[in-house]
C-alpha cells in the first residue's frame, strides 16, 4: 500500500487493539476473522478494508464512527444484509466493493442502504448469485455510478429495464454470468465507454449501434455472426475483442471507427469467395430475421463478399489466430496500412505473397507460425520488402528454403522462428558451386538479427560460414541430431557476441565440443544429450545458467566449486543423470556456493545397489555404507600395491648382487681411479 504514496509517507503502520493496520487514514483489517466491523479505529480513517472475514451483516450503528469514509472494502465476507441506516453517516463513500458474499439472500434491504449513498462512483457485487431482476433492484437509484462489476452471478437476460438511471456509467463488467439475450439493455448509457461480456453464452451481435463505446470485450461466448449498424456514424471504438467464439466469417464492422485493436483468435473464420474445391460463393446472400415485438424486419448481407466496406486505416493489430484460413483475398491487408501486429498462426495458409510497396510497411511483428506453407512469395526485383519487421515467425510449417535476400530489406529484424521447417542454411559460396547449391535459407549479413531458432529443421553438419556477418545472441540448434557432426568451425562468425546458446538433444558427446571461445555465452542447454563427462572446456566460461538435465554424468568434477563457471553461475539444472551415490562430494561442494540455484533440486537422483534415491533424502545407511566402500578401496589399493613394491625390490636386490663387481668397475673407470680389489 505504501508504495504509492512515496515521499509523503511519514507515518509508520500502527496497530489498533482488534489487530488493524492503520496509517494515514488507512485501516487494514483484512483476514482478522471479524466478526462485525471495529469500533475503535481512528474517527477520520478513509479507506477501510475489511476482506476476508466473516461479517454477516453491516448494522445502521456499524459505521458511524467513520463518517469520513471513502472507500469501503468486504469481499470475501459472509455478508448477507447491509442495514437501510447503515450508510447514513458515510455520506462521502465513493468506492464500494462488496465482491464473493451473500447478497442475495436480503438484496431489497441492501438496496435500501445502498440509495442513501448520492456519491458512490464505484460498485462491485461479483460472485453475490445475484439475477438480473436483483441487480435492477440494488442499482435503481445509483445515478452517480461511474463503474459497475457484476460479474460471476447468475444472470440471464439483459433489457433495457435493469440498467436505468445510469446516466454517468462509464465502465460495465459482466463477464462470467449466463446472458444469453441482450434487448437494448445498454442504449440509454450515453457514456459507457467500457463494456465487458466475456465469459457468457451470447450466440450473435448484430445491429450493433453503441457509437460512444471505446472499448468492447465478447470473448469467450459462443457468437457465430458479429454485424455492426449500416450508419456512417463514427463510432469511437477502439478495441474490439472477439476471440474464442464461433464465428464463420470476418465480422462485418462500422463503417466509420477509431479501431486500432481486432482480437479474433479461436473461431472458424474464413474467406469463401474462393473455396478449394473451385466453387464459388460470391453471388450468395444470407437474410436476417430480426423480430422485436411485434415488428419483423429482413436484413440481406453478403456474407461473402471479400471487399471491407469498414474504414480499417487505423487498425494495428489484427488477431486471425486459431481460425480456418486458407487465403487472404486480394486487397485484404491494403486497407490497414497501420498495422503493426499481424498473428496469422494456426490456420490453413499455403502460400503467402509480399510484394515491393505492400501495405504492411508499418508491420513490426508478423506471425505465420503453424500454417501449411510450402512457399513464401515475393514479387520479382523487389526492394522494399517489410522495411520495418523485427520479429518473424515462420515456425511448424512446410517451408523448405525462403525467396534469396528475403531480409536483405527488412532493415530492422531482430528475430526468426524458423523452427520445426526441413531448411538448411546457406553455405559460404566458396563451399559449392551455385549450380550444386541446395534450396536453402541465407541470413548471412543481416546486421541487426540477434535471435534465431532453428530447432528440429534436421540440420546437418553446417559448413562454410553461415552466420557471417550476422551478430546472433541467441541460436536455438535444439532437436537436430547431425548439427555437431564434421567441423564446427560454422560457429566462429558468433563466438563474441553469442550470450544464449540451446543444444538440447544434439547427440552431444563429452568431447566433440570445445566451448572456450564462445566468451560471452551466458546461458547453455545442453540438456537430452549423451554426455558422460562434464566437458572441461566449460569451467573457463562466466555462465548464468546451464542446463545438464538428461544426461548420462555420473559425477561433476571435485573441483567444480572452485572454478570460474561457478562463481558467475546463478542457477544449473542437474536433474536425470545417473549419479554415483558414493562419489557426491561435488553436490556437497555446489550447496555452498553463494548465489547458486538448483530449480529441479528436488527431483535430483542418484544410484546405488541398483536403487535410484533422491539426493535431498539419502539415507544414512547408504552414506555409510559409501564411507565403508570407500575405506575398502583404499585398502585394497593398498593390499595390490605391497606385493608389487616388494617383488620389484626384491628384483634389485638381485640383480646388484648380481653385477656388483661390474658395476663397480665401471663406476671407478668412468670416476679416472684405479685400486687393489
Amino acid at each position: 500500500l505504501a508504495a504509492g504514496w512515496g515521499s509523503r509517507v511519514t507515518t509508520a503502520w500502527a496497530t489498533s487493539p482488534g489487530g488493524c493496520m492503520l496509517v494515514q487514514g488507512i485501516a487494514d483489517c483484512t483476514g482478522r476473522w471479524l466478526s462485525s466491523v471495529p469500533g475503535n479505529l481512528q474517527g477520520d480513517t478513509e479507506e477501510l478494508l475489511l476482506d476476508d472475514n466473516t461479517i454477516q451483516v453491516l448494522g445502521n450503528a456499524s459505521l458511524l464512527s467513520y463518517h469520513r469514509l471513502r472507500h469501503l472494502s468486504l469481499p470475501k465476507n459472509q455478508l448477507e444484509l447491509i442495514e437501510p441506516g447503515t450508510f447514513l453517516r458515510s455520506q462521502g463513500l465513493h468506492m464500494l466493493s462488496l465482491a464473493d458474499n451473500l447478497l442475495f439472500t436480503n438484496y431489497s434491504l441492501t438496496a435500501a442502504a445502498l440509495s442513501a449513498l448520492p456519491a458512490l462512483k464505484a460498485l462491485n457485487l461479483d460472485g453475490n448469485r445475484l439475477t438480473e431482476d436483483m441487480v435492477s433492484v440494488l442499482i435503481w437509484n445509483l445515478s452517480s455510478l461511474e463503474s459497475l462489476s457484476v460479474a460471476r452471478n447468475i444472470i440471464m437476460r439483459l433489457d433495457s429495464s435493469v440498467f436505468t438511471n445510469l446516466t454517468q456509467l462509464l465502465e460495465l463488467n459482466l463477464e462470467k454470468n449466463y446472458i444469453f439475450e441482450i434487448d437494448q439493455a445498454f442504449e440509454g448509457l450515453q457514456k459507457l465507454q467500457r463494456l465487458n461480456l466475456a465469459y457468457n453464452y451470447l450466440p450473435c451481435i448484430v445491429e450493433f449501434g453503441l457509437t460512444q463505446l471505446r472499448v468492447l470485450n465478447v470473448s469467450n461466448n459462443v457468437i457465430e455472426w458479429f454485424l455492426a449498424l449500416e450508419s456512417d456514424d463514427l463510432f469511437e471504438l477502439e478495441v474490439l475483442d472477439l476471440s474464442h467464439n464461433h464465428l464463420l466469417f470476418f465480422p462485418l464492422l462500422p463503417r466509420q471507427s477509431k479501431l486500432h485493436s481486432l482480437l479474433l483468435k479461436d473461431n472458424k473464420i474464413s474467406f469463401y469467395q474462393r473455396l478449394p474445391n473451385g466453387t464459388s460463393l460470391a453471388d450468395v446472400t444470407v437474410q436476417f430475421l430480426l423480430i422485436d415485438g411485434n415488428s419483423t424486419s429482413v436484413t440481406t448481407v453478403s456474407l461473402w463478399d471479400e471487399v471491407c466496406h469498414s474504414n480499417l486505416s487505423s487498425l494495428r493489430l489484427l488477431d486471425m489466430s486459431q481460425n480456418q484460413v486458407w487465403y487472404l483475398p486480394e486487397e485484404f491487408l491494403a486497407q490497414m496500412p497501420s498495422l503493426t501486429h499481424l498473428k496469422l498462426n494456426q490456420n490453413c495458409l499455403e502460400t503467402f505473397h509480399l510484394m515491393e510497396g505492400d501495405p504492411l510497411a508499418m508491420l513490426m511483428e508478423l506471425d505465420l507460425s503453424q500454417n501449411r506453407l510450402v512457399e513464401l512469395g515475393v514479387e520479382v526485383g523487389a526492394k522494399d520488402i517489410l522495411p520495418n519487421l523485427q520479429l518473424f515467425n515462420l515456425s511448424a510449417n512446410r517451408l523448405r528454403a525462403l525467396p534469396p535476400a528475403v531480409f536483405t530489406y527488412t532493415r530492422k529484424i531482430t528475430t526468426v522462428d524458423l523452427s520445426h521447417n526441413q531448411v538448411d542454411l546457406c553455405p559460404h559460396p566458396a563451399v559449392m558451386s551455385k549450380a550444386e547449391t541446395p534450396p536453402c535459407v541465407d541470413i548471412r549479413g543481416v546486421e541487426t538479427l540477434t535471435h534465431l531458432s532453428l530447432a528440429s529443421c534436421g540440420l546437418q553438419g553446417l559448413g562454410g560460414q553461415p552466420f557471417q556477418g550476422t551478430p546472433l545472441m541467441h541460436l536455438d540448434l535444439s532437436n537436430n541430431h547431425q548439427i555437431l557432426s564434421g567441423d564446427l568451425r560454422w560457429l566462429q562468425d558468433i563466438a563474441q557476441t553469442l550470450q544464449v546458446l540451446s543444444l538440447r538433444n544434439t547427440s552431444l558427446s563429452s568431447t566433440v565440443v570445445d566451448f572456450s571461445a564462445l566468451s560471452s555465452l551466458v546461458c547453455l542447454d545442453l540438456s537430452g544429450n549423451s554426455l558422460t563427462v562434464f566437458p572441461t572446456s566449460l569451467g573457463g566460461l562466466k555462465l548464468q545458467s546451464l542446463d545438464l538435465r538428461d544426461n548420462s554424468l555420473p559425477a561433476l568434477p571435485a573441483d567444480v566449486a572452485q572454478t570460474p563457471l561457478a562463481k558467475s553461475l546463478q542457477e544449473i539444472y542437474l536433474s536425470q543423470n545417473p549419479y554415483n551415490c558414493c562419489t557426491l562430494g561435488w553436490w556437497d561442494a555446489l550447496q555452498w556456493v553463494e548465489g547458486l540455484h538448483v530449480p529441479d533440486r528436488q527431483e535430483v537422483t542418484c544410484s546405488y545397489a541398483s536403487h535410484t534415491w533422491s539426493l535431498r533424502m539419502l539415507p544414512e545407511p547408504i552414506v555409510q555404507s559409501c564411507r565403508w566402500q570407500m575405506a575398502n578401496q583404499v585398502l585394497l589399493y593398498l593390499v595390490l600395491a605391497l606385493p608389487t613394491c616388494l617383488t620389484l625390490l626384491v628384483a634389485f636386490v638381485v640383480v646388484f648382487l648380481t653385477f656388483k663387481q661390474k658395476l663397480l668397475k665401471m663406476v671407478k673407470s668412468r670416476c679416472g681411479m684405479s685400486g687393489p680389489y
